[in-house]
């Protein structure tokens, strides 16, 4: 069963031209294509009338081309062209990073915006990052997102263009949607969604809410010192999280790494018998 999700805000242009991109990557590298979502703001919830459309997908080579000793990249990258910007991981690449603490994949696995997706892929993916994704190492991805973000934009007193509030913001809110839920490692990627459910004081909901309205009504919200309910906010959620997370090394357990093989191993033999 192929899912398909797509907004109908969303440009017929640009789907056309992002569906074409895949089919060329389909064809020309000779792939499956089990997952391809958006990601980045348009996915996360707050896009600007502007915002890029990002498409990420994973891809899964013909079965034997992981018999060789040479293999290929483990990404598939192509130009950056206006406003689409479209690139993979393959699975094996994809699943490692996952282990590892990376949740940039739980993030594709749960994005809300689906261009094409293996409902059985996706599922199966998502049960595997469920059980073996590890609390520890995703909060410490997401403490390191928010912490360089902080640094590198908000340092004290410094005016930044408004968009950015939300590169430190989500990372915090996903540490208290974290703190909240302690038998979960997998957050909500849609941002509001996350804001809900990891309740958020009244008056960071009243500032976001009101940042997400005008970032979607315009091309341009100019510069702002960090508001005072977001800098506290962001700066006592890191501060909780450091002990939590910040010295984490967690090994990848023998279970997970067995887990993990079974449905490399499944997928790849399914999508070959049934590649095209």
């Amino acid at each position: 069963m192929t899912l398909r999700d797509l907004p109908p805000s969303f440009s017929d242009v640009a789907v056309a031209a992002i569906d074409g991109r895949l089919a060329d990557i389909r064809r020309e590298h000779g792939v499956s294509i089990p997952l391809a979502i958006e990601s980045g703001s348009r996915a996360w919830g707050f896009p600007s009338p502007d915002s890029d459309y990002d498409c990420r997908f994973v891809f899964v080579r013909p079965a034997d081309r992981y018999l060789s000793p040479w293999q290929l990249r483990d990404v598939i990258e192509t130009p950056l062209e206006g406003d689409l910007d479209v690139n993979g991981w393959e699975l094996g690449k994809a699943i490692k990073l996952l282990l590892n603490g990376n949740a940039v994949i739980i993030e594709w696995l749960t994005s809300p915006i689906v261009y094409g997706a293996d409902a059985r892929f996706r599922s199966d993916f998502l049960t595997l990052a469920e059980r073996h994704a590890s609390r520890e190492l995703i909060g410490r991805h997401y403490l390191h997102l928010g912490d360089r973000q902080r640094r590198v934009y908000f340092g004290e007193g410094r005016r930044v263009a408004q968009k950015k509030i939300f590169y430190a913001l989500r990372p915090a809110a996903a540490l208290r949607w974290l703190r909240l839920h302690p038998g979960a490692a997998v957050a909500p990627m849609h941002f509001p969604t996350l804001m809900a459910e990891c309740d958020a004081p009244p008056e960071v909901v009243a500032v976001t809410e009101d940042l997400t309205a005008r970032k979607a009504a315009t091309r341009e919200l100019g510069d702002t010192a960090l508001p005072d309910p977001i800098a506290r906010f962001i700066d006592d959620e890191f501060e909780a999280a450091r002990p939590l997370y910040e010295a984490q090394r967690v090994a990848v357990s023998d279970e997970a790494r067995r887990d993990a093989d079974a449905f490399f191993q499944a997928t790849v033999r399914r999508l070959d018998r049934t590649r095209v």
